[in-house]
């Protein structure tokens, strides 16, 4: 599977670090313990288009927000995810 960074161009997924669902919002330091316990161990496995997360660890360093076809794996859209730096 090829990301195309949008610093780097099409590169391979190996040099990249998945970072998990892009949807997935972190719960506040206070939340009770069960919306933290949620929020650890209980993730939906979509099927189709879907948000991920991945750093670009082996090129340029930036964090970017794949939407990626989880049957097929074909990439519908990269871009640098918010609060990157970028």
């Amino acid at each position: 599977m090829l990301i195309p960074c949008p610093h780097c161009g099409p590169r391979p997924e190996t040099e990249f670090v998945y970072g998990g669902d892009a949807n997935v919002k972190r719960p506040d330091p206070a939340a009770p313990d069960a919306e933290w316990t949620d929020y650890i161990y209980f993730r939906d496995n979509p099927k189709g288009a879907h948000r991920e997360l991945w750093l670009h660890a082996a090129g340029c360093h930036s964090w970017l927000t794949v939407e990626r076809d989880t049957v097929t794996h074909a990439i519908g859209s990269v871009s640098y995810t918010k609060d990157s730096g970028e």
